[in-house]
């Protein structure tokens, strides 16, 4: 064949030679398909061999053909011809694909022109439609060539409509597909559409339904749906389609029931083949229908059960039908009968999985038409109707939002947070136990993907501060321009979700199937539970929520998502009830007063952003009524609260100011005779503002400018006679005592204009706010003091924290820890006269609060020594010491807990004096006032007994000798006084302590003071020879044991007893005021083994007891020395001193001989070997003192004599402590006025220390003698003397 082409090419000339490989010469061509005796083969080679040219090289075939018309038109008969004299289908589509190639390469509206001329003659000499069937077939490839055939046909060959509709009644589906081709080429033209518009509505209609109804090929069905597509492009042929009424001959199909559209049955019909093309452009056909008008088409669907088996296509992974699927789907939403047929809840666990499945396909735009399908049924879902019966496809659901969410592509994670708000519902989530751990992790996901998309806060700055600055700076930054559009949304959609989670736990808190999961096994805790899903909601807000929308703040700010923001906030008020005033305090205290405050001023102001003003409004309302409740817990203030509540209703949603404008509008000074009330209101609501800012710290308004603006308030008011709410002028009094240290002091005139209202209410109690400053207001001024100060003072100590006053009782003696405790303190001290009427309150008022004040008495003395407060404190104590005494039998002293106190505080006042005084007409009478006190007690009375004891022991010790005389004839002629301190000597035996007491009890302090006050007064009666009126007695034995056996007796209790001891023996056992009781043999203490003659001598005395006495002391000495116990050291050497003293007037034998004891010697190595080696330490001074008195030579040698002296030379005696360098003063006197023989040169070291000592003593300090270890006073100078 090629060759044959060959041989004819170079018979035509090389110009009709077409440049393809083998070369083709169109002339033999084109003579080759005209001539009849070529057989089809070589007819369909040429044909192929021409389709590859135009389809390659049509220019050169134009260029050889279009000169020619003649040419062409012989051609393009010759293939036209042979449409419909060929039969074989190869050939007859390759004769139709040149024909089509041919007359689109000329380009001539000629040849188309002729080419419809001989179409439409074919088509009227046509016997059979089935002979049409090419001509259908090439006017549908022409025309889906050459667009302009479509109008060509229906304007200038009308008639071949005829024909087509006459195609479609032919019972041939390949003809039927031919002109539904056609039919859509046309109808897809709007010259077409308009010219067969009457056609179709009245004789295409019902012909099409039925051939699409009927069709069996995929061929005929997929150019129906063509035509259908091209159809429903227009309202017209839509509303024709849906209202088309059956033909009479149809009524007996059993495919078509009455009352029914075919039209979606059609379509229906097509969704149940297995065909997935056919699914997707039935689907899409559907939603052709609804879009033009949902509310009007969509019923029909629903009631052909279309949406069952649109959410059965879902299961396919065929893109493009669930996309179709999809689409039609959300058209179906729009209809209320969608959701009431109960589709959704039969097709919901099907869309689930898809949005699941189709997650693992790349296409974000099927992730986001499937998720905004998800929304809008989440939506738009009755509240009747529950959409989740099954609680695992709720769990599935949660999952599959979970996994949108943190989908990496924002546009796809944004539809999802709106799926997540509009799934946050009570219908969707009652099915009972409700998910709760799984919405916390959703939730949680929402708000970190949130997070994560915007920047972090730049810096920790308050809520206010961040609005402030942004509305500060340049316009741009007034909107979202510099935020991505997307970004803004996406936290919109966040804080939507968040806010429906809210409302999702108030709603469920009515529910109590929803409090817990109710199918938790009883012995496991569950999770689950509302509660723990409420504690959650306020820690993400406050951990993630929060900082999300202020460092959103840093860049700008939109009107909706603050008013989510604000609104979400107010619900939080709800969720848990029993944290609201925490939450409330949290918010005011992070300025989102301020922040509230300057979203109504900049976008509420002119009625504008109405829904954002009642959310601020509503916020503030909430907010300042959680605030005012955890206030004023201790005010029965519902009157109060309900006018208040009142007043901010109707004045919040007005008061839409700047800061600086509301400062001004405090200044303003309403019109006279003016029934407008709403500046007074907007001034007030102003005021409580600005008042719970300021009691949770946030100062956001300049002290100096609000004193000044709520000064001029008040000036306002006074010139007009008003008198505020008494909440107002709470809030009034607060602010200006909060903002007085950066203000001027308050004129006079302002002062009568605040005593004027206080002197208007009934009761202070009603402005009263227990605040240190506003203490410190009213006792700032004398005005206010003078007329305010006794009723300020006594609303403060009923106020005061019951904890508080313990703690500060408890720490007595801590006064450095108590500097925050009793913010009263630095107020008296600034001015003690306030101790007036202090005092006078404990007379006047409660016990509880008389009790306060006494504990803040106290720690005021502890605390502020430089204050000379004592004459003045002590004659007002024996006023009430006179009242109480002479007012309370025994038994009522006893129940009185403020007695203690008072006691104790009258103690310290002594104490607070460190020189030696001379008692006064006052201190006896006070010394007389507590000795009968104290007759009246039982040595159960401990707290009573204790600080009494202690001012006894202080009268007779820190004072001059001719007041001790006769502070000692009063003691000692009380003599219930005696009685009393009998019966707690006597307690020592009878009390238990325990084996290793840590610290020292009630008990054993008052056996402490008592063996101490006996010992004074045993000291003092022998010195001045006193009267006495009751004698004492006691047990030698009982006392001796009580140091030989020291087992489980505190050691200050050991120092008391070892000073009776001391006093007894430096008497000789012979005082008037003391009996002795002395048994035969002591317990536990071996029959004396020396002769009688010396324990006559030595009595009441024993050589045996002498020796235990003396092996006690030195054991003591050394385990108190290690203890490093300065006071019990030193008290058991006096013992040892007093105890040789007496053996030696009584026997120089017997105490020589104990003095010269070998483990004395043993007792010094052990105490010099402990952790300072050093022999200036006072103990080891007295010791040596004592031995070198007693010529103790074995003991304490020449050599060890000049190592004290030479160390005592060495060291820097101002740097010695004061016990030491009485202890060395001691050793030195002893040394001169010893018989030992000392060198010149020891002689006048020891000289030289004594003057340097005498010097030292006349310049060193004054110590204080009386100490408190506990609570029991100590004298220092009775312990060492």
């Amino acid at each position: 064949m090629a060759a044959a082409c060959a041989r004819l090419s170079g018979r035509h000339g090389a110009r009709w030679a077409l440049p393809l490989r083998p070369p083709l010469c169109l002339a033999c061509a084109v003579e080759t398909l005209g001539d009849g005796g070529a057989s089809l083969v070589r007819k369909k080679h040429m044909l192929s061999r021409l389709r590859d040219a135009l389809a390659w090289q049509a220019l050169p075939v134009v260029q050889l053909l279009a000169p020619d018309e003649g040419l062409c038109v012989h051609l393009i008969e010759t293939l036209f011809g042979m449409l419909h004299t060929v039969e074989d289908s190869s050939a007859l589509d390759l004769f139709l694909e040149v024909l089509v190639q041919l007359i689109v390469e000329l380009k001539s509206e000629q040849y188309l022109r002729y080419l419809l001329d001989e179409s439409q003659k074919e088509l009227c000499k046509a016997t059979t439609m089935r002979g049409s069937l090419p001509t259908f077939t090439l006017l549908g490839k022409l025309a889906d060539a050459i667009p302009i055939l479509a109008d060509l046909l229906v304007v200038e060959h009308s008639n071949l409509v005829d024909h087509l509709l006459m195609g479609l009644t032919y019972p041939n589906e390949g003809v039927k597909a031919a002109v539904c081709y056609l039919y859509g080429k046309l109808y897809s033209s709007p010259v077409g559409t308009e010219r067969l518009s009457a056609h179709f509505t009245e004789r295409l209609c019902g012909l099409f339904l039925n051939t699409l109804g009927h069709a069996q090929t995929k061929e005929l069905q997929v150019n129906c749906l063509g035509l259908l597509k091209e159809l429903l492009k227009s309202d017209h042929f839509v509303s024709v389609l849906m209202n088309n009424s059956k033909a009479k001959e149809e009524s007996e199909n059993p495919d078509f029931l009455e009352g029914e559209n075919p039209l979606p049955l059609v379509l229906k019909k097509l969704l149940l083949t297995r065909d997935e093309m056919l699914q997707a452009a039935s689907s899409h056909c559907m939603a052709a229908v609804l879009v033009h008008s949902p509310s009007r088409y969509a019923p029909a669907f629903i009631h052909a059960d279309v949406p069952e088996f649109l959410f059965e296509c879902l299961s396919c992974t065929n893109e493009i039908l669930i996309w179709s699927v999809y689409c039609c789907l959300l058209l179906l939403t729009e209809e209320r009968l969608f959701f009431s047929k109960c589709h959704t809840v039969y097709g919901i666990e099907s869309l689930v999985r898809s949005l699941r499945d189709v997650l693992h396909l790349n296409n974000v735009e099927l992730h986001k038409q499937g998720l905004l399908l998800f929304t809008e049924i989440l939506k738009r879902q009755p509240l009747e109707i529950k959409l989740f019966t099954n609680r695992g496809v709720c769990k599935e659901a949660i999952d599959v939002l979970m996994e949108t969410v943190n989908f990496p592509v924002l546009e796809v994670a944004v539809e999802a947070v709106k799926a997540v708000a509009a799934f946050l519902r009570k219908d969707h989530l009652s099915s009972p136990p409700v998910p709760y751990e799984e919405l916390q992790k959703l939730l949680e996901a929402v708000l970190k993907q949130c997070a994560d998309l915007s920047p972090p806060q730049s810096t920790k700055r308050h809520a206010g501060d961040l609005l402030f600055s942004v509305s500060q700076s340049h316009p741009g930054n007034r909107n979202l321009s510099r935020v991505p559009q997307r970004q803004g949304q996406f936290l919109l959609n966040t804080l939507e979700s968040f806010r429906n989670a809210c409302r999702l736990a108030v709603e469920f808190q009515s529910d109590p199937m929803a409090q817990e999961n109710a199918f938790t096994a009883p012995s496991s805790e569950s999770r689950d539970t509302l509660s723990n899903f409420s504690e959650f909601l306020l820690r993400i807000c406050d951990n993630l929520c929060i900082p999300m929308v202020m460092s959103y703040l840093e860049r700008a700010v939109s009107p909706s998502v603050m008013e989510v923001f604000v609104s979400t906030l107010n619900t939080l008020f709800t969720v848990m009830p029993n944290m609201r005033e925490k939450f409330s305090k949290k918010l005011a205290s992070s300025s989102f007063i301020r922040l509230t405050l300057e979203l109504k001023a900049r976008f509420c102001s002119v009625q504008s952003n109405p829904v954002l003003n009642q959310a601020c409004s509503s916020f503030l309302y909430n907010l300042c009524l959680s605030l005012y409740s955890a206030m004023e817990k201790e005010r029965d203030s519902s009157q109060e609260e309900q006018e208040m509540s009142e007043l901010l209703q109707k004045g919040l949603p007005q008061l839409n100011y700047t800061v600086p404008e509301g400062l001004l509008l405090l200044t303003e000074n309403p019109e006279p005779f003016s029934l407008d009330q709403s500046l007074c209101s907007h001034q007030h609501c102003f005021i409580l503002l600005l008042y719970f800012a300021y009691t949770t710290g946030d100062r956001f308004v300049p002290e100096a400018e609000l004193f000044l603006a709520i000064k001029n308030f008040l000036l306002s008011a006074q010139d007009h006679g008003d008198c505020p709410p008494p909440y107002i002028f709470r809030a009034v009094l607060y602010l200006l005592a909060v903002c007085q240290d950066k203000g001027k002091d308050l004129d006079l005139r302002s002062l009568c204009a605040i005593k004027r209202i206080l002197d208007n209410l009934p009761d202070v109690s009603l402005v009263y706010v227990h605040c240190p400053l506003l203490l410190n207001f009213f006792l700032r001024y004398p005005e206010l003091m003078s007329r305010f100060g006794h009723q300020v003072l006594q609303l403060w100590f009923s106020w005061e924290d019951c904890n508080q006053t313990e703690t500060e009782e408890a720490g007595f003696g801590m006064s450095d820890q108590l500097t925050s405790v009793n913010p009263l303190l630095p107020i008296l001290k600034s001015n003690s006269s306030i101790l007036l009427i202090l005092l006078d309150l404990v007379c006047s008022s409660s016990v509880d609060v008389a009790r306060k004040v006494l504990v803040t008495l106290r720690s005021f003395l502890e605390r502020n020594e430089d204050v000379l407060v004592c004459d003045l404190l002590r004659s007002q104590f024996l006023q009430v010491l006179q009242q109480l005494l002479v007012e309370s039998s025994s038994a009522s002293l006893q129940a009185n807990r403020n007695l203690p106190l008072l006691l104790n505080l009258l103690f310290l006042v002594q104490l607070r004096s460190r020189d030696v005084r001379e008692l006064d007409s006052t201190d006896f009478r006070l010394l007389h006032q507590v000795s009968n006190l104290c007759g009246k007690c039982t040595p159960k009375d401990t707290d009573l007994l204790q600080p009494s004891l202690n001012f006894l022991y202080w009268s007779l010790h820190q004072t001059t000798p001719s007041s001790q005389q006769r502070a000692v004839a009063v003691l000692l002629s009380n003599v219930s006084l005696l009685e009393l301190l009998q019966k707690v000597l006597q307690c020592t035996w009878l009390w238990s302590s325990p084996s290793e007491p840590a610290y020292l009890s009630s008990e054993d302090a008052l056996l402490c003071s008592g063996w101490l006050l006996a010992a004074s007064l045993l000291i003092y009666q022998h010195r001045y020879n006193a009267e006495v009126h009751q004698t004492l007695s006691v047990d030698l034995p009982e006392v001796l044991n009580a140091i030989i056996f020291r087992k489980k007796k505190p050691i200050l209790l050991l120092v008391s007893i070892l000073q009776f001891l001391r006093a007894i023996l430096r008497q000789n056992f012979s005082s008037s005021l003391l009996v002795t009781v002395i048994q035969t043999t002591a317990q536990g203490v071996r029959e004396p083994q020396l002769s009688s003659v010396e324990d006559a001598a030595l009595h009441p005395l024993a050589v045996q007891q002498v020796f235990s006495l003396v092996v006690s002391l030195q054991n003591l000495l050394v385990h108190v020395h290690l203890q490093k116990d300065l006071l019990l050291s030193q008290a058991v050497v006096a013992c040892l001193e007093t105890l040789l003293e007496y053996l030696y007037v009584k026997n120089q034998d017997v105490a020589l001989h104990v003095a010269s004891q070998p483990w004395h010697r043993f007792l010094l190595f052990t105490l010099l070997s402990g952790g300072r080696k050093s022999f200036l330490q006072p103990e080891i001074l007295r010791l040596i003192t004592l031995f070198v008195r007693y010529q103790s030579s074995n003991i304490i040698s020449q050599k060890e004599i000049s190592q004290i002296l030479q160390e005592a030379a060495e060291a820097k005696l101002s740097e010695l402590p004061e016990a030491t360098c009485r202890a060395l003063h001691l050793f030195l006197r002893q040394i001169q006025s010893s018989r030992r023989q000392m060198e010149p040169v020891q002689a006048g070291t020891v000289q030289t220390l004594l003057e340097s000592l005498l010097g030292q003593t006349r310049t060193c300090a004054k110590y204080q003698d009386i100490v408190c270890l506990g609570s029991v006073a100590v004298s220092l100078s009775h312990i060492g003397d």
